[in-house]
């Protein structure tokens, strides 16, 4: 065959190709290009604001919109509840191959084997739940009273101002409550005041590597027979994100040495052990130790620094939240605070306690609504003979198989008008305590926000954990200091790496509030 056969051959498959991927979806509209190239998508996750990108297509193209050849996104919460309760949708290899951590190992995570991933959830569920970890609010507690012995002792302002990255020292609670209730050894990041073997600074790194390879349709590699040993990080690496997973695995592997030689080690209550009393071992304990430290500790502290940002930013929410936070005080349903407190947990608020506060709670759902902590499309399958689905009432079928997949636009989804009524863009806290004429309203604005942690089979397990940091400790930053931004016009600098948001240089000057207890 001459060479320009071979080239004319090359062309002709290529058109098809293209054709045959056009086709599939072709009744669903979507920005150009994107009907027969990845490259549109590629540049939006390769600019740090996917998220963002998805809810213009959305906005723009309706409740499901194309956004690659083989690609759906929807922002229907009904719709997306659906995919994730339907038997037949399966996580996308697409997405979830490309957020393995380690060489051809999947977590809970990153599982797409859909009777692989409940097994595994229920080895994990009464470890993450608190039913196995009662010492879990102690082991939050404490951490949170260093997070505040920090504050105090080196970045108070007074006289003077004194800047403090408070991006950084959120993950650095989140980091060392996720080790101790995780692994049960801290990382003692807030005793220290460092990135402790620069966790912080591997893992972002890591983060960026992957969003960067699964956006230019190179995350195969990482995964590709022989080769793949070579580029995904390993243990034996002296630096980066290999570090981070040997100094994981030193911890798990010390725990599972010792774990049934005494009693104290089978009755010892943190999530580890949990996930020892339910068979896992080996590889697979070690695989999902790494996980929850990585997905555990950036969602949460992402929600926690939303939360705060969105109040300091906001004169009436920040003084009407205090205003709650002292009459909780003085009526005594929360303890009087003890000054100076660095290691036992005194005098803190429980997570009981946190939960009955309306407008504190109404904060929280709000911030996590306007900025979800965690934003990417998490793309399922499209079972192989397809599927019908009801949008605005209106039955739709979206096709199946040859690697069709549908994801979800968070943006969008949670500043719907139509959810969240005209001021669906605002931060404003008290919709979440206001009367509506239709109940029905009301309750689908709260499904719709429960959706931040996920639904049906793929709800997130760390919710629990996420609820108890985040009452707990936005109640005691603001009980105890008053916070300004550095630079109101810049409060942050944020990128989105696989759905996780990379936040840093929130730079802020803390002082000890006058008026407290």
């Amino acid at each position: 065959m001459s060479l320009s056969t071979t080239i004319i051959c090359s062309l002709v498959a290529i058109c098809i190709f293209s054709i045959t991927r056009y086709t599939k979806l072709r009744h669903f509209p979507g920005p150009r290009w994107t009907a027969i190239s990845d490259w549109p998508h590629s540049l939006a996750m390769l600019s740090g604001n996917c998220h963002k990108w998805y809810a213009d297509v959305s906005e723009k193209y309706g409740p499901i919109a194309r956004v690659a050849p083989r690609i759906l996104i929807t922002s229907s919460p009904e719709v997306w509840m659906h995919v994730n309760t339907k038997p037949g949708y399966k996580r996308s290899d697409w997405y979830y191959n490309a957020a393995r951590i380690e060489y051809q190992r999947d977590n809970v995570f990153s599982q797409t084997d859909n009777a692989k991933h409940e097994a595994r959830r229920k080895q994990m569920a009464p470890g993450y739940s608190g039913r196995e970890n009662l010492d879990l609010e102690k082991s939050v507690d404490e951490r949170l009273s260093e997070l505040l012995h920090l504050i105090r002792s080196k970045y108070l302002s007074s006289t003077c101002i004194v800047p403090m990255d408070l991006a950084k020292k959120v993950q650095y609670f989140t980091l060392d409550v996720i080790s101790s209730v995780g692994l049960g050894k801290t990382f003692g990041m807030l005793q220290s005041d460092t990135d402790t073997d620069n966790y912080l600074q591997s893992s972002e790194e890591g983060l960026a590597i992957g969003n960067t390879a699964l956006a230019l349709g190179f995350s195969w590699i990482a995964q590709a027979p022989i080769l793949g040993r070579f580029i995904a990080p390993s243990p034996s690496d002296n630096n980066g994100f290999g570090k981070m997973m040997a100094s994981a695995f030193r911890v798990v592997d010390e725990r599972a040495a010792s774990f049934f030689s005494t009693s104290a080690n089978k009755e010892k209550s943190d999530m580890l052990a949990s996930f020892m009393r339910h068979a896992l071992s080996g590889d697979e304990l070690r695989s999902e130790a790494l996980e929850q430290i990585i997905a555990g500790s950036d969602t949460t502290a992402a929600a926690i620094r939303g939360t705060l940002l969105h109040v300091i930013t906001n004169p009436r929410v920040y003084g009407k939240l205090q205003r709650e936070i002292d009459d909780t005080v003085a009526r005594g349903d929360a303890p009087a605070s003890i000054l100076n407190t660095s290691t036992t947990g005194t005098g803190l608020i429980t997570a009981a306690q946190a939960a009955k506060l309306p407008y504190l709670q109404a904060v929280i759902r709000e911030s996590t609504r306007v900025l979800t902590p965690v934003s990417n499309i998490f793309a399922r399958d499209v079972p192989k003979d397809g599927d019908t689905v009801v949008v605005d009432g209106e039955n739709v079928f979206i096709p199946g198989g040859d690697g069709v997949c549908i994801g979800y636009s968070a943006y969008a989804m949670h500043r719907s008008e139509q959810i969240y009524g005209q001021d669906a863009q605002a931060f404003r806290p008290e919709r979440w305590l206001e009367s509506y004429p239709d109940p029905t309203k009301y309750a689908r604005m709260i499904r719709t926000n429960d959706l931040v942690f996920g639904h049906g089979h793929f709800r997130c397990l760390g919710r629990p954990v996420a609820q108890i940091e985040l009452g707990k400790t936005v109640f005691e930053l603001l009980r105890n200091f008053d916070i300004a931004l550095m630079d109101p016009t810049h409060p942050w600098d944020v990128r989105n790496h696989l759905g996780l948001f990379a936040i840093s240089n929130m730079w802020v000057h803390v002082m000890e509030r006058a008026n407290r207890d």
